[in-house]
């Protein structure tokens, strides 16, 4: 019998794990750039300090609370606009990141942490352009179990495990010192790694200091790489989360969700409402009533705002856009949708009782590329990668693309074990391998609240059908000042697909509100207000 006993991280959000990678650069932007480039001025649109400079809030309301909504409300509540609300159809924050916990493995079924999307990260793409490059060290060929220089060969077997179990030491130190919460005295993980590890190699004759360092800061280098960040910047907590539970220190792994924690603790309380669905967006009919726009929600409660940030998938926006806003969205806006696609992709992580891959002769990953699975007659056709989970004993992840990843959402579980276990065993050439005892897997494509998994390119536009996407309505050239803005992965060029590119959309579309929310010195006033003060103005003089 299949098991059901993984569940979704719930930890309250003080209790979640900080930020695992530095924030890319939170840029700004001119009011009607349609560009993703922001250029930050640093300019607040309310100063607490300052009474001269303190304007009234523009009501501002924000559908949906993924990585692109939250960053936008973050962003708006540290330029001092507070008066917002993020409405979220699901019970949950993160959106497309969704992590859970299964087995000894944070399961992430949605968004992940990739190795090759590294060119996004500051410190590779600095390292990256170094002209001349540094030249690269020579591999070798491991054997399990054992360490390797990379070019002289195999070190001796004593300081291997002495310096590895020493690591270990120091790493428990770490969690004793830098529990969630705990005193951080002792600086940065770097530095306090560092000094023991130069305190350890003291211990070791001077003919074995060499290889013991080599395999100590090797590891160190390796908990920087799961961290996905500059180590300097780091606190132990960032990797796993230690916290102070009955009974010991405990790791507690949170996965991708780890990195809403510090966006969300900027958010005032009461600002996200979870459960809450919009079925419709009046925008830029109901000034008469005194309000540029009003967001209703699927139970019927209506939301005024000055401006209205959407921040739903480009799957949900083209299924729907044709319902959800009135007046509908413009026809350059329909075009742009038209020329990116919204890819199908859905994950599926099998937990077995015993880590069978160990004595499995030969290895269990396997890419499927050129249609190697296209003599399959199900959805298994679909596969394109089956994976032994990083750092994990008992867990393999299955990638599934196309249409067979929506045919295999209406699949029960026991029959996805079973055609995964038979593609494994006509793979690997072994009869004998076992079923799963707990299947876990995404279903976003029949998600109504999602309707897939990322947008990508269908033409090469150079980026222009995600600017277009991400222009606010009314356009630059109306007098109206924009009402509904684009938030997303899809509307930046360059980083559409990605965590990083849906940060940058919301904190954009933030700094747009704040330059708007200066320039009209408060929230924005109707096009007829606007034409009766001026003709007043006019009078007087």
């Amino acid at each position: 019998m299949l098991n059901s006993k993984w569940k979704t991280l719930n930890f309250p959000i003080e209790q979640w794990g900080k930020i695992f990678m530095r924030c890319m650069s939170e840029e700004n932007t001119k009011i009607y750039d349609c560009g993703p480039i922001i250029d930050d001025r640093g300019i607040c649109a309310v100063k607490p300090c300052d009474s001269d400079i303190c304007h009234p809030q523009p009501r501002v309301i924000i559908i949906g609370a993924g990585m692109a909504g939250l960053s936008a409300a973050a962003r708006l509540a540290q330029r001092g606009i507070d008066n917002i609300a993020v409405l979220e159809a699901n019970e949950r924050p993160g959106g497309r990141i969704n992590s859970c916990w299964l087995g000894d493995i944070v399961a992430e079924l949605g968004a992940h942490w990739r190795p090759d999307n590294c060119f996004t990260h500051l410190v590779h793409s600095l390292a990256a352009s170094e002209n001349p490059p540094r030249p690269g060290v020579p591999g070798a060929l491991h054997t399990r179990g054992l360490f390797n220089r990379a070019v002289t060969g195999k070190m001796a077997y004593p300081p291997t495990i002495s310096a590895y179990y020493k690591f270990r030491q120091i790493e428990e130190e770490a969690a004793q010192l830098y529990c969630l919460g705990g005193n951080k005295q002792h600086g940065s993980l770097v530095n306090f790694m560092s000094l023991r590890i130069q305190q350890e190699l003291h211990e070791y004759p001077p003919e074995q200091q060499e290889d013991a360092a080599r395999i100590m800061f090797g590891l160190a280098h390796i908990l920087s790489a799961r961290c996905a960040s500059d180590t300097a910047l780091l606190r132990a907590d960032h990797s796993c989360c230690f916290m102070n539970m009955p009974g010991g220190d405990v790791r507690v792994p949170l996965g991708l969700i780890a990195t809403l924690a510090p966006i969300l603790r900027q958010i005032p309380e009461g600002v996200i409402r979870y459960c809450k669905p919009v079925s419709s967006i009046y925008w830029g009919t109901s000034q008469k009533a005194g309000h540029r726009a009003i967001v209703c929600a699927c139970d019927g409660e209506e939301f005024p705002a000055d401006y209205v940030i959407t921040t739903v998938s480009l799957g949900v926006l083209g299924c729907n856009a044709g319902r959800l806003f009135c007046p509908t969205l413009s026809a350059a806006k329909i075009d742009a949708m038209r020329c990116l696609g919204y890819g199908y992709c859905n994950k599926i992580f099998l937990e077995y009782c015993r880590p069978f891959w160990f004595w499995h002769k030969g290895d269990l990953n396997f890419n499927y590329q050129n249609n190697e699975l296209s003599c399959q007659s199900n959805w298994t056709k679909g596969i394109t990668a089956i994976e032994m989970v990083p750092n994990s004993n008992h867990v393999i992840c299955v990638w599934v693309a196309g249409e067979e990843a929506m045919a295999m959402e209406c699949m029960s579980d026991k029959d996805v074990a079973e055609d995964v276990t038979d593609v494994m065993r006509c793979s690997s050439g072994n009869q004998c391998l076992p079923y799963p005892v707990t299947v876990l897997r995404s279903r976003w494509i029949s998600d109504p609240f999602f309707c897939g998994s990322y947008s990508y390119e269908v033409e090469c536009t150079g980026g222009e059908a995600q600017r277009t996407l991400a222009c606010p309505l009314p356009g630059p050239d109306s007098p109206i000042p924009p009402i509904l803005l684009f938030a997303g992965e899809a509307t930046v060029p360059g980083h559409f697909a990605t965590v990083a590119g849906a940060r940058i959309s919301g904190i954009r579309e933030a700094e747009r509100i704040v330059q708007l929310t200066i320039r009209y010195k408060g929230p924005p006033i109707p096009v007829e207000c606007q034409a009766s003060r001026q003709q007043a103005t006019a009078t007087q003089i």
